[in-house]
């Protein structure tokens, strides 16, 4: 069976997926904006496509997201089309729909299949979207703003057959129409390889000496992408202060860059690191609170492992991969109440969970369990059962993956 999967930087979240069903004698092609990917990456044959134009200067600020996705929908369909004309013809097309590529694809290929990787609905009331009072709209039109923005899925939803969403609760932010057609199955860790691992050390680079942290090590972890209050950087800043406090052995490592994954950037031209990073510099020990930017993935595993605690913080919005990483390393984990984080985090049994906004009662959760190795050890234990159980590459997650896209194909008329 012939399947294309179509990623603007493939393979994201299709890294498994499609070298897993080459493996399993389909023919599998990409679709892509990347460049400098070899012709054949593991069996999966690579075409690309550019876009022709950019954005239209001065359009309605409330389409320039819409009209980004479309100029991209069309720049895939022209590849499209030459694809059809050189005799290719696929049974099924798997697409991350977010950045518009697959928008006209059924109308080159109406008779293939297409299933959509559902990661998130944004809705103007109800998760992300006003949740934060710190960071309130200041434009009356930003609701009309974000309805437009969910066009390109409502789009979709037309064209596709089925969708494919990581958690129960991003797949339940889409409309309730399209809601039966999305299946639940997470990208997948590789809980062997994310695994604790007694011996690990993670060394910081100091300037008198490097300072090198065991598991055993008083150790506060936080990991983003990007620091910024989409993930709660905010809140953990605020929390350290009276952290650092009560815990005078303590030291935090940071991880994450200063670039803007979500949201608005901050004011001023700054980074949201340095915005609260100065609002309680006067309040804490800088030599206890490591900044370590980007990590490659060895290092930042081995930071998990020395981790005694590790706190996770996000809005209502896409459950990040580093949480479950966290929990398949065997972390003691502090999270956020927030609806994502509740289907891997159960308050008491694979983690302690505070409220968002609550940064006292946070502190509180970091502190008691930095005081009760016992809790930590239990809890550690839970999360990395728990992971293995639910999100498992191997034993899991991949082959849930692949009986949905075999599924896709097997519905074709």
């Amino acid at each position: 069976m012939k399947i294309l999967f179509v990623h603007q930087n493939f393979p994201g979240q299709f890294l498994h997926l499609a070298p897993a069903l080459a493996a399993r004698g389909h023919e599998v092609g990409v679709l892509t904006m990347r460049t400098g990917l070899p012709k054949v990456w593991q069996g999966v044959r690579i075409a690309t496509y550019r876009v022709q134009r950019g954005s239209t200067q001065g359009i309605h600020p409330w389409l320039v997201d819409l009209e980004s996705k479309v100029i991209r929908g069309e720049a895939a369909f022209r590849a499209a089309l030459a694809m059809r004309k050189a005799g290719y013809e696929p049974d099924v097309v798997i697409a991350h729909p977010g950045w518009g590529e697959s928008l006209f694809l059924k109308d080159v290929w109406p008779r293939a299949r297409l299933g959509i990787y559902c990661e998130f609905h944004y809705r103007a009331s109800g998760a992300d979207v006003g949740f934060d009072p710190e960071f309130p709209a200041t434009d009356p039109g930003d609701p009309c703003r974000i309805r437009l923005k969910g066009v390109n899925n409502l789009l979709h939803f037309q064209a596709a057959d089925a969708g494919l969403s990581p958690t129960r609760w991003q797949a339940d932010s889409f409309p309730d129409a399209f809601r039966p057609r999305i299946s639940v199955m997470h990208d997948g860790i590789d809980t062997d390889r994310v695994a604790p691992d007694p011996s690990a050390f993670f060394e910081l680079a100091e300037a008198e000496a490097p300072l090198r942290l065991v598991p055993g090590d008083e150790i506060i972890t936080f990991v983003n992408r990007n620091l910024e209050p989409y993930r709660g950087y905010h809140v953990f800043m605020r929390m350290l202060p009276e952290i650092l406090r009560r815990r005078p052995g303590a030291r935090v490592v940071i991880v994450g860059g200063d670039g803007l994954s979500y949201g608005a950037p901050a004011p001023g031209g700054r980074s949201w690191k340095d915005v609260f990073l100065d609002e309680v510099r006067a309040r804490i020990d800088p030599a206890r609170v490591h900044f370590t930017g980007r990590l490659p993935y060895e290092r930042y595993l081995a930071l998990l492992r020395v981790s005694a605690v590790h706190v996770y913080l996000t809005y209502p919005f896409v459950l990040g991969w580093s949480l479950l990483e966290a929990m398949s390393a065997g972390c003691a984990i502090v999270a956020s109440d927030t609806p994502p984080v509740r289907e891997a985090i159960v308050h008491g049994e694979t983690g302690r969970m505070a409220g968002f906004l609550d940064v006292a009662a946070l502190a509180d959760e970091v502190c008691g369990l930095l005081e009760d190795p016992g809790a930590r050890v239990r809890l550690g234990a839970a999360a990395r059962e728990h992971a293995r159980r639910h999100y498992d590459l191997r034993t899991v997650c991949l082959p849930g993956q692949v009986a949905w896209a075999e599924s896709v194909a097997d519905a074709r008329d």
